[in-house]
């Protein structure tokens, strides 16, 4: 029996465990680690997720733990089972797994996709900010317009109870405060709910496919991260990012996702340059020619734009997109300057408690705040942050209106972004072809 680690962040490793390893006789997983999310390591996989092999349940360590981890526990595997992360990082990783005298593993599809009886949609991304959110959107909308029952099933982030996350179903805000949501679920979740469109989430994925399957005739899988879908897939989209050409191919696992596509959407073009997108293209040619490609736009409005000009404003921005997508800006820096904001202002020296440790990690970041929220704790650090600022205006580039959570002491505007394909309209055709 082979002893294994499984690295993760709450997503992709327990999902890996339950369709493999869970209750596998040839495996004995002694530990998951945890990185990337704050605050998930020191706990427990439960044992009535576990199953009849682990009544006291897996232990979580931090990632840091890792060689002593490898040698206290006698390990054969270590299973990398997290994404958004250069080639170059995957690779050292792997030098310290073996280094420390193991195997180093990366599981693919035949060992992790599940099927379903319906037929399945998959939207997923080569980097986190790509765009996904709004294709999801969009393709949800192409769906239901067409008379399908969809059923969003969104990439995991169970940062709570882990027992009380298993299969949730959100379709109404109260649903969101049923589940404690943190920032980055209700980003994710509430367009969606505002559409009337039901959205499953939670830990163990083949019951919430077969929860969703009951009252959809399409599954869309929202994928998160740039993971590669948890579903067998009819059909399979890839946002590619021109503002980050050449990351398609030096993200992990963002160029299997490439590689895999049916369609790939070159998305942002209305902010790229020409050359980015070529370069993109190019790409997506050279790694999958059979993959059908769309141009499409990233439309930003901004309610009120008027009152953006001549202010000192403070841009809040989705928190991901910063952190693990390693973007320097977004829509809400986008709409700041395009509409004559005097000054986008310095967050780093009014940040508070967690929000100074995100800026001190991620220290690439300057004019902007990600809107980082993991509990009630950050929440109200952020809402400390924001309004310690100087800002005589507050944009609020995240997918969902921060005052429904928090109180802002001073005006606000929201940014928002949708799809809209480039040139002549041909994912509702595409589509219809492919199911």
């Amino acid at each position: 029996m082979d002893r294994v680690i499984i690295m993760g962040a709450a997503g992709r490793d327990f999902h890996n465990f339950n369709t493999y390893f869970r209750n596998n006789p040839a495996y004995k997983v002694v530990a998951f680690t945890a990185t990337q999310i704050p605050d998930i390591e020191g706990r427990v996989y439960p044992p009535s997720l576990a199953g009849e092999g682990y009544p006291d349940g897996i232990p979580i360590y931090a990632e840091e733990e890792l060689p002593e981890l490898i040698k206290k526990f006698d390990v054969d595997q270590v299973v990398f089972a997290y994404s958004d992360v250069s080639y170059d990082y995957v690779m050292h990783k792997s030098a310290l797994v073996n280094a420390a005298g193991a195997d180093f593993r990366i599981m693919g599809p035949k060992t992790t996709m599940l099927k379903s009886k319906r037929k399945v949609v998959a939207v997923t991304a080569i980097r986190t900010g790509s765009g996904k959110s709004q294709t999801t959107r969009y393709v949800a909308k192409l769906l239901a317009d067409a008379g399908k029952k969809v059923a969003v099933i969104r990439h995991p982030m169970p940062y709570g109870n882990l027992e009380e996350q298993v299969a949730m179903r959100f379709a109404t805000y109260e649903d969101l405060d049923k589940y404690q949501c943190t920032i980055e679920e209700r980003e994710e979740f509430e367009p969606h709910i505002d559409e009337g469109i039901v959205v499953y989430a939670g830990v163990d994925y083949e019951l919430i496919l077969r929860q969703a399957e009951e009252e959809a005739d399409i599954i869309l899988w929202d994928g998160g991260n740039n993971d590669i879908p948890f579903y067998a897939s009819d059909v399979h989209i890839v946002i590619v990012d021109p503002h980050r050409a050449g990351h398609e191919t030096s993200y992990y696992p963002g160029e299997t996702n490439l590689r895999m596509a049916d369609i790939a959407i070159i998305n942002k073009v209305d902010s790229a340059k020409p050359a980015w997108v070529e370069a993109v293209r190019e790409s997506v040619i050279h790694n999958n020619p059979r993959a059908k490609i769309i141009l499409a736009n990233s439309p930003i409005t901004v309610e009120e734009p008027e009152s953006v000009r001549g202010k000192k404003v403070l841009v809040v921005e989705d928190g991901p997109t910063l952190t693990h997508g390693g973007m320097a800006y977004g829509a809400g820096s986008i709409a700041a300057k395009n509409l004559g904001a005097a000054e986008l202002i310095d967050p780093r020296p009014y940040a508070v408690g967690s929000i100074r440790g995100t800026f001190e990690k991620y220290d690439h970041l300057s004019n902007l705040l990600p809107a980082m929220g993991y509990g009630k704790t950050q929440v109200a650090e952020l809402e400390e942050t924001i309004n310690r600022s100087p800002a005589e205006m507050v944009i609020i580039g995240t997918p969902i209106d921060l005052r429904r959570i928090m109180s802002i002491d001073k005006p606000a505007v929201r940014v928002r972004y949708d799809l809209e394909e480039a040139e002549t309209p041909q994912l509702k055709q595409l589509l219809a072809e492919l199911l």
